[in-house]
């Protein structure tokens, strides 16, 4: 009972921060409510079943996993649309500017800047995404993270750097 009472603690502290990364992940203030939602529903069942050791560092992974997931929920839905368009199902849109080429360009890129970001130490990868990604200031990163502003900003420009870097990008 006191792990669940202090997990619950620490969900109100920190909903209004967890509701402002989500609407930065999401772009939509009403998909991040429901995402924070659904986190605090998956933190709940997860301090059921064992004792986490940093249950704030979880509860903004499941946040940042949500998102994700729900991306590509959202691009696969997108896909399927625009097979059916292609297959004579959907409705009769201008066709897109963009190539097959600059598509696969584009693809490529992302991917490897998923794998820079994967390569890149815990606390730096987060320091990226909630800069980047989420919106946040150094000063809110450096709250979340437990450290101090211009270590902040260390992480989140080793971050881009590395991403740049594994580009190719000057």
């Amino acid at each position: 009972m006191g792990q669940n009472a202090n997990i619950q603690d620490l969900f109100l502290t920190h909903r209004a921060a967890l509701v402002d990364y989500a609407s930065g992940l999401t772009g939509n203030r009403a998909n991040a409510e429901d995402l924070v939602q659904e986190a605090w529903m998956r933190l709940s069942q997860a301090t059921d079943r064992r004792r986490l050791d940093e249950p704030r560092n979880y509860l903004y992974r499941i946040v940042r996993n949500l998102a994700i997931d729900g991306h590509r929920k959202t691009a696969r839905e997108q896909r399927t649309l625009l097979n059916q368009r292609d297959d004579g199902q959907g409705g009769h849109d201008a066709p897109s500017t963009a190539t097959p080429e600059t598509i696969a360009l584009y693809r490529d890129q992302l991917s490897q800047v998923q794998d820079a970001m994967a390569e890149l130490p815990r606390r730096t990868r987060i320091a990226l995404e909630m800069h980047r990604i989420g919106g946040f200031k150094l000063r809110e990163i450096a709250a979340t993270l437990n450290i101090s502003l211009p270590m902040a900003h260390i992480l989140v420009a080793e971050g881009v750097d590395h991403c740049k870097r594994r580009l190719g990008w000057p």
